[in-house]
């Protein structure tokens, strides 16, 4: 008959240890409650505000593919869609989940015990010089006359150092290694939600860029020109040396402006192909205007507390807020005492014939137990550590609410005036587009001087450039109103 562990004793040895584990029942962190608001419960209101959203208003920011919704020009998409394939940061943001998801299940691994299975076999020889008075016993009976050789052969199930929850310690470690790990994908769906609004914002500064060159081109064309004309002029003695020198000078501005958007669209396309992670084409980035890019205006932004549910560096901030709850029960069972189990059961002989024989059965049990009674403050200071950090991540929450609250008041305070400026910039380079013309006529006909059209060309010309920076200003701001009020970007669930 065998006694080697048979599957009814392992499963019953099994069965003993889950009994043990059932006993961790006690939990030393505190309740968690989740911080009040520290922030209105409604937008604010003005005149540099839209009326608020209608209750129950629907919103396009369902879903981790949000943005579909809201950057709806086809090139646009693209450039999205790649930068989520190849960005860098948002890759490794995604290998630190992984690494967070791992750290998790090493500490979670500590809340069960770990059987393992061990075997050896020893042969040893010590010679009879070395054995005292059994040595000369041996020698003096002939039992050997170089030495004695001992043989063990042992095979082993067992539990190491399994540490007993009376006290919640291990269960607080593992709670605080998950909270951490749900940090972890909120921040990266965070750094994906930012990488959408950057390649968005990135790909609008080149393509208003772009128009401001060509704007540029057409004004130094048109300045050129008018230099040429009046150059003629001069020398047929039909206008001043001022006159030639002042539309010089047009010249040479437009020339350097030229320099400088004709830089700006090359550094832009570099900024862009770095967030999108790859090379891109002429055909990918291509734009006529800001008029054509699609961009979703209508975001009705809901209640302030509705980011707390949508905003990933909000619900980041709260896990990390569980974390350190989840702390201060690891830091409270530390003054209580700690119960370690060890133990193996298996079978050993002194040869390996005989290792499974009737008889050979061998089993340890060494429970042991550690009570901290003078530390010299060390588990006082750690618990202070605990709170204190706990706080910290308290203010650190409630200012990751406010400045939510902040973000998307000042998105809604743009999105309020922004159409307004737009119109009236509009009109302005309408209105300056008469002046201009009408300044040019009056000047061929000898009744103003140049300098009244170089006045209005140049206001011209400043009146079109704020205008496409109030376009672009207008669209950064819907792109703004999609990252602040969250996008919906729903972080991968714990495993």
């Amino acid at each position: 008959m065998t006694v080697f562990p048979t599957p009814k004793r392992i499963a019953a040895i099994t069965a003993l240890l889950l009994t043990t584990v059932s006993l961790d029942a006690c939990s030393l962190a505190p309740d968690y409650t989740r911080p009040q608001s520290p922030v209105p419960n409604a937008w604010p209101t003005g005149q540099a505000y839209e009326p608020a959203d209608a209750p129950g208003k629907p919103s396009p920011l369902q879903g981790p593919d949000s943005w579909k919704a809201v950057f709806r020009g086809p090139r646009l998409q693209a450039l999205i869609a790649k930068s989520l394939e190849n960005n860098r940061d948002l890759r490794v943001a995604l290998l630190n989940i992984e690494v967070a998801r791992a750290t998790y299940r090493v500490q979670d691994a500590a809340t069960l015990p770990q059987l393992n299975v061990s075997g050896s076999t020893t042969r040893a020889r010590t010679p009879i010089s070395a054995l005292g008075a059994q040595g000369a016993a041996a020698g003096a009976s002939g039992s050997s006359t170089k030495g004695i050789t001992y043989n063990s052969s042992q095979v082993q199930v067992g539990v190491t150092s399994y540490e007993l929850d009376l006290f919640g310690r291990v269960h607080s470690l593992s709670q605080q290694a998950l909270e951490q790990y749900l940090a972890t994908t909120e921040a990266t769906a965070g750094t994906r939600l930012s990488l959408i609004a950057e390649v968005a914002n990135a790909y609008l500064t080149l393509v208003s860029d772009r128009q401001l060159l060509t704007l540029t081109q057409d004004t130094l064309k048109a300045q050129q020109a008018t230099y040429d004309r009046n150059k003629r002029m001069f020398d047929r003695g039909s206008s001043s040396a001022l006159d030639l020198a002042q539309s010089q000078t047009a010249v040479d501005t437009a020339r350097a402006n030229l320099e400088q958007y004709t830089r700006l669209v090359a550094q832009d396309r570099n900024a862009l192909e770095l967030l999108v992670g790859a090379p891109l084409s002429e055909a990918e980035i291509e734009g006529a205007s800001l008029d054509d890019q699609d961009v979703l205006s209508d975001l009705p932004a809901g209640l302030p507390a509705d980011l707390m549910l949508r905003r990933p560096d909000i619900r980041q901030a709260e896990h990390t807020l569980k974390a350190a709850n989840a702390n201060i029960g690891a830091a409270r069972a530390a003054f209580f005492p700690q119960i370690t189990l060890t133990g193996s059961y298996g079978t050993a002989s002194a040869g390996l014939t005989d290792l499974f024989a009737p008889g050979s059965s061998a089993w340890s049990f060494g429970p042991s137990i550690s009570l901290p009674i003078f530390d010299n403050g060390k588990n006082q200071a750690n618990l202070d550590i605990a709170k204190a950090n706990r706080d910290i991540d308290v203010a650190s929450y409630e200012k990751a609410v406010q400045t939510a609250f902040r973000e998307v008041s000042d998105a809604l305070a743009a999105r309020g005036t922004l159409d307004r400026q737009l119109a009236a910039q509009t009109s302005l380079v309408k209105s300056s587009q008469l002046t201009y013309d009408l300044s040019t006529k009056r000047y061929d006909r000898g009744i103003d001087s140049f300098l009244t059209v170089l006045d209005a060309q140049r206001s011209l010309y400043s009146a079109q450039q704020t205008r496409i920076a109030v376009q672009l200003s207008l669209l950064e701001n819907r792109v703004s109103l999609f990252k602040v009020l969250g996008g919906s970007e729903t972080a991968p669930a714990a495993e």
